[in-house]
C-alpha cells in the first residue's frame, strides 16, 4: 500500500444554502467534515485542489487536511458532480483516527506476469469483461491498499473468470463484498456479436447489461450532502 501523504487545505465557510453557487463560480468547492459524531464543520476548498487530490486518492487514501488551524486525518466519503459537465460540486469528509477500522472502495486492476500488457485470452482474440471496478474493505487506515490485483493470467479460455474470491489481498485488509461476486469473464467476440444484433443495439449496451455495473461516466449524486 502507499504511505504517501495527501494534504489539502481547507477554509472555514460561511457561505450556505443556494448561495454556494457563488463559491463554484469563484472556483471554490463547498465541503463538509463529519468529525466523530461532533457537529459538522462546514468548510471549502479550492476546486483545482481538490480534483487533483480526489484523483490522487479516491475514496481510499486517508488524507491531511487542515482546517481553521486543526488538523485531521480523513477520508473522503461523498462526492457529488455537477451534472451538465461531470465537475465536483460537493465533498464529505469523515475525520478519522489512528487505530479506528474504516470501510473504503478499493480500485481492481489485473495483474500480469513481468513483460506482459495482456491476458492469455486477450492475446488470443478473446475479450474480457469487467463486471466491477472497486470492492468494499475494511482496514486501519495505514493499512489501506491503492489498489488489489487479480492474476489476469489466469484468464485463458472462453468461460473462464475470476471473482473477488480469488483477489490477491493484502494483509491486514479484509474484504467486505461478497466473495462470489465475478470481477472479469472471458467470452468469443463472435458470442458478443450476436448478442448485440439480438439486442438491436452497440456493442456498449451489451457490455453495460452483462456486467451489470454503471457507467462510471454518469453524473455522481450521492445522498447525504450537506451544504
Amino acid at each position: 500500500m502507499s504511505q504517501d501523504i495527501i494534504n489539502l487545505a481547507l477554509e472555514p465557510r460561511t457561505i450556505t444554502g443556494k448561495s454556494v453557487k457563488h463559491l463554484r463560480n469563484a472556483g471554490k468547492i463547498p465541503a463538509v467534515i463529519h468529525d466523530h459524531g461532533r457537529p459538522s464543520i462546514v468548510v471549502e476548498v479550492d476546486a483545482l485542489a481538490l480534483k487533483k487530490v480526489y484523483s490522487q486518492a479516491g475514496k481510499h487514501h486517508p488524507l491531511n487536511i487542515t482546517a481553521d488551524g486543526k488538523t485531521y486525518t480523513a477520508m473522503i466519503k461523498s462526492v457529488e458532480f455537477e451534472p451538465r459537465h461531470n465537475r465536483l460540486n460537493h465533498v464529505v469528509f469523515n475525520a478519522v483516527s489512528a487505530d479506528q477500522m474504516v470501510e473504503a472502495e478499493i480500485p481492481i486492476e489485473p495483474k500480469y506476469s513481468e513483460g506482459n500488457e495482456a491476458s492469455p485470452a486477450e492475446k488470443a482474440g478473446l475479450i474480457v469483461l469487467n463486471n466491477i471496478e472497486v470492492v468494499e474493505v475494511e482496514a486501519l487506515p495505514k493499512d489501506l491498499p491503492d489498489v488489489i490485483y487479480y492474476d489476469a493470467e489466469k484468464l485463458i479460455e472462453v468461460g473462464d473468470h475470476m471473482s473477488v474470491a480469488d483477489l490477491m489481498t493484502p494483509p491486514k485488509v479484509s474484504i467486505k463484498t461478497e466473495s462470489s461476486q465475478v470481477i472479469a469473464t472471458v467470452y468469443e467476440p463472435s458470442a458478443l456479436a450476436a448478442a448485440n444484433d439480438a439486442a438491436g443495439g452497440g456493442e456498449e449496451e451489451v457490455l453495460v447489461e452483462d456486467s451489470g455495473s454503471e457507467d462510471t461516466n454518469a453524473p455522481n449524486k450521492e445522498s447525504g450532502k450537506e451544504e
